[in-house]
């Protein structure tokens, strides 16, 4: 038997797991990690050609990081883990009108992208590498998978501690969320650290702003609510344990 204490100790931190793993999802999954806002585009042609070039690299599939960051700072782009986004006009001679409907207009990043080699000069291959970029760049997208995965995992062992009747496998569970709460902190450290160093070696245009987005508030989020179930299992698994071992001491005396 389980007592009630330790019963409500395994409830509450199952439901935040879940929150944290639901906030984790949504925020991979969405490009809102980082916002960039620049100063409206004037309406002659020579720009519209440029921009409408851009949009044209935005979209390829090799295309460099230089490309598809100078397209982020000048239209308005948003940046996830997996999405880039830029804010386009509908019609394809928008730069004619004086005004004109946006949409946004997304690309994924490929597995090789999420994997390649940076460079202390952006998008040039025969610069010298950027190591610590580079892997900045992979862990930020690793690390998220890894603490989702160290989550799943944890749901399976305690889906068999369940079955088992057995309340001992909960601290191995709290222990699994711990090392998720850390992962989920680590993203959004190496995503912001590589972002500001992508930053210095740029050249910023000229009135361009930019602020976190709500998707790595939620990234944030969670890494708090894993490491708050991890603490409520790891003590209700403890707790049990030095109970139970009195119990038995005093049935043994």
């Amino acid at each position: 038997m389980v007592d009630n204490r330790y019963a409500t100790a395994l409830v509450i931190g199952s439901v935040l797991s879940l929150l944290a793993s639901v906030y984790l999802s949504v925020a991979v999954s969405t490009q809102h990690w980082y916002q960039y806002r620049s100063l409206p585009a004037s309406n002659d042609a020579m720009n519209g050609t440029d921009l409408q070039k851009l949009r044209e690299y935005f979209k390829s599939e090799d295309v460099s990081e230089n490309k598809y960051s100078e397209a982020l700072f000048r239209l308005n782009g948003t940046l996830g883990l997996w999405w880039r986004c830029i804010l386009v006009p509908q019609e394809p001679h928008w730069f004619k009108q004086p005004e004109t409907k946006m949409m946004t207009d997304c690309e994924s990043f490929t597995l090789p992208q999420q994997f390649e080699t940076k460079y202390k000069l952006p998008g040039n291959s025969s610069n010298e590498e950027d190591l610590l970029r580079t892997y900045l760049w992979r862990c930020r997208f690793l690390f998220p998978l890894v603490s989702l995965g160290l989550v799943f995992l944890g749901a399976l062992i305690g889906v068999c501690a369940c079955l088992c009747r057995s309340i001992t496998p909960t601290l191995f569970v709290g222990l699994l969320h711990l090392l998720a709460g850390l992962c989920s902190l680590a993203t959004v450290c190496c995503f912001l650290a590589g972002i500001d160093l992508l930053h210095r070696a740029l050249d910023w245009p000229e009135g361009m702003d930019y602020s976190l987005g709500w998707s790595l508030y939620l990234a944030l989020v969670s890494s708090p609510l894993q490491m708050m179930a991890a603490a409520l299992f790891i003590w209700a698994a403890r707790s049990h344990r030095k109970n139970y071992t009195r119990m038995t001491a005093y049935r043994v005396a």
